[in-house]
């Protein structure tokens, strides 16, 4: 597929069906996204990934935890959103709820739609990401650039992917839930599975800024 097609048609998928990922074609995947490029090759990376009941264990296990307990990440977090951040924000949240029809004073069913974030929108699988601690910034950075890769991966070989931060926002539970040694730091989570395409979540796709609004050219 072509690179610029490949990027293009990723989108966050937020309704999977049941099926499973065949392990071949998972390894696949990974081998792809190994080929990512690392500060001084660490490649600081490690994935935790489930598979079949595995996924709906931790899945429910979490989304008890979210419920109860205020959140603890590893990485910093947002300080805030504002001016052209907020805006984009703000839209990409409107077009989700938007999809599903949900109205911005129906508080119980934005809350029901954010919890699905920790049951994985149903994902039968779930890939958690750390990095080492040691490595710092750039060891966060090069796992960023893991997780691109990995997103791509998976769009190539005809699966579907969504990135989730608000898996790390509970580092404290995952930490605990897979006996993650101190050394480790979640980054994120990414749920991947095959997309429910009737399904209205996954009928809707942000966009994105115009190059001149996000890359300066300096040169003669």
């Amino acid at each position: 597929m072509d690179f610029r097609k490949l990027v293009s048609e990723r989108w966050s998928c937020r309704a999977y069906l049941p099926d499973q990922v065949p392990d071949d074609v998972m390894r696949d995947m990974f081998e792809i996204a190994q080929r990512t490029a690392s500060w001084c090759n660490t490649q600081p990376w490690r994935v935790h990934v489930m598979k079949g009941d595995a996924t709906r264990r931790f899945a429910k296990s979490l989304t008890e935890h979210a419920k109860t307990h205020e959140e603890a990440p590893d990485l910093g977090m947002p300080n805030g959103y504002h001016g052209v951040y907020k805006d984009r924000r703000r839209a990409a949240g409107y077009a989700l709820y938007a999809s599903l029809d949900i109205k911005k004073e129906d508080w119980d069913a934005r809350v029901a739609q954010r919890l699905k974030n920790f049951d994985f929108f149903g994902a039968p699988h779930v890939a958690i990401v750390t990095t080492d601690r040691e490595q710092g910034t750039y060891g966060a950075i090069d796992c960023g650039g893991y997780v691109a890769n990995l997103l791509l991966a998976a769009q190539s070989l005809g699966m579907a992917t969504i990135p989730q931060a608000a898996i790390a926002m509970h580092a404290d539970h995952v930490r605990e839930y897979l006996d993650l040694p101190d050394d480790r730091l979640v980054v994120c989570a990414v749920s991947f599975g095959y997309a429910d395409t009737d399904h209205p979540v996954n009928g809707f796709r942000t966009e994105r800024a115009a190059v001149d609004d996000t890359v300066v050219m300096i040169g003669d």
